[in-house]
């Protein structure tokens, strides 16, 4: 048996050699995006060998979409092939809509769960990796009642799509404005969807570890299951964003209009209080169970929003309710919504309250407050301080609304005309 100071150095020697080479392997895994993904390549180049109809894999994937498939892997959504999801959905057969971001379609899966197949599709390969990264970095983090669960995902190079659970009764859009189903929908039932879409914008802006705003709340993106629970769903324009940051860097505009907040479409800061304009809209809508834009009615309900202010400033909110098919055992709650819709669209972020707030104000654990006038701005050009108008904040360390006397100017008051176009313009669907 060999012995003495050359075996003890060759044995010291050998061993550094096998660390050095282990540790540079591993640096290689770690940081060359390819090599991690060769287990994978080796999996499908077998299944092509083997004759399996698997669609070839893209040679490179996009760094920023590897990272995010990473980090998805690790909170355990299932990754489909191609393959797999065409025999699921009989080969795309079932259409279940279509919008400008890509096509859904209805599938089972083997375990015979109903399943909503998104395939992604865009002007360009940028904004379809966009649109992925945004669902799934959004969605695959998320686990709420009141939100459309993400089953799994699908990237190859014929095929970008989303796997999620199947809305039996579709989008709340098609009960309200589309058919005479919206006749089934009592006040009673649209105010839990009200209270369960809030519940669901609370959890994603107060919630997740990170904060997630959506950028695009309305009756279409808010989804139905077997018993008309509200499910907020769709978060192709969602964005994470870090609690410390005040405002958010915005990359093109967001939202849709009618919706959207006045700051999306003008050069203001913008924060998560968007999302909590678009969904006063949405209540808007639900009270009314029309489109907040109606050119078929007369002039004064042309924009809903401002008729139900000048109804409501007039005291006239019986009137109200009989235009709006409302009766006696439903104007509490819907007088409570009207309040909420109010303090949601205010022109300012900051006079909005908080989606946790609003929650408790529509089951009427908290009184909604006075509201101000939130249409002052379109019409007026305000140059001094008004001490009439009381600037409303939500005091976040107490337990009530607050008011101040100052209320801040801007120097886009006369907003008329910005207003009109993307306020007033809906697009028909």
């Amino acid at each position: 048996m060999l012995s003495g100071p050359a075996t003890v150095i060759g044995v010291v020697v050998f061993v550094i050699v096998v660390i050095l080479t282990v540790g540079i392997c591993f640096y290689i895994y770690d940081h060359n995006p390819w090599v991690s993904r060769l287990p994978t390549y080796i999996f499908y180049f077998i299944c092509e060998r083997l004759q399996v109809d698997l669609s070839k894999l893209s040679t490179v994937i996009p760094l920023s979409v590897v990272q995010v498939i990473e980090d998805m892997e690790k909170e355990k959504p299932i990754r489909f092939m191609a393959q797999q999801l065409r025999t699921a959905t009989d080969n795309f057969s079932v259409v279940l809509g279509s919008g400008g971001c890509g096509t859904v379609y209805k599938g089972i899966s083997r375990n015979n769960i109903h399943v909503a197949v998104k395939v992604l599709r865009g002007a360009s390969e940028k904004i379809i990796e966009g649109q992925f990264i945004a669902e799934v970095s959004t969605m695959g983090r998320t686990h709420h009642y009141n939100l459309v669960r993400l089953y799994g995902f699908c990237f190859e190079s014929s095929l970008i799509a989303l796997v999620y659970e199947y809305m039996v009764n579709g989008s709340l859009d098609n009960h309200l404005f589309k058919s005479k189903k919206g006749a089934i929908l009592g006040f009673e039932k649209l105010h839990e969807i009200a209270v369960g879409t809030a519940n669901g914008i609370s959890y994603l802006h107060e919630e997740c570890p990170q904060r997630i705003v959506h950028y695009d709340i309305k009756p279409g993106n808010i989804l139905l299951d077997s018993s008309f629970t509200a499910k907020v769903a769709d978060f192709g324009l969602a964005k994470l964003c870090n609690r410390d940051n005040t405002h958010i860097t915005m990359t093109g505009r967001r939202g849709t209009p009618g919706y959207a907040a006045p700051e999306l479409w003008m050069p203001f800061p913008v924060t998560h209080k968007c999302d909590v304009y678009s969904f006063g809209m949405l209540l808007f809508e639900i009270i009314g169970r029309r489109r907040n834009v109606d050119v078929t009615s007369g002039d004064s309900q042309e924009w809903f929003p401002i008729w139900a202010w000048n109804k409501y400033e007039k005291k006239q909110l019986k009137e109200f309710m009989i235009v709006c098919g409302i009766e006696e055992k439903d104007e509490e709650v819907i007088t409570r919504m009207l309040m909420v819709a109010f303090c949601c669209v205010q022109y300012r972020p900051e006079n909005r309250p908080m989606m946790s707030i609003v929650v408790k104000m529509l089951e009427g654990a908290i009184e909604a407050p006075e509201p101000l006038n939130p249409f002052t701005y379109m019409f007026s050009a305000v140059t001094e301080p008004d001490e009439n108008l009381a600037r409303i904040a939500w005091n976040g360390g107490g337990s009530e609304w607050t008011s101040s006397d100052v209320h801040t100017t801007s120097t886009v008051v006369n907003g008329t005309p910005l207003m009109t176009r993307y306020e007033i313009t809906v697009a028909t669907d």
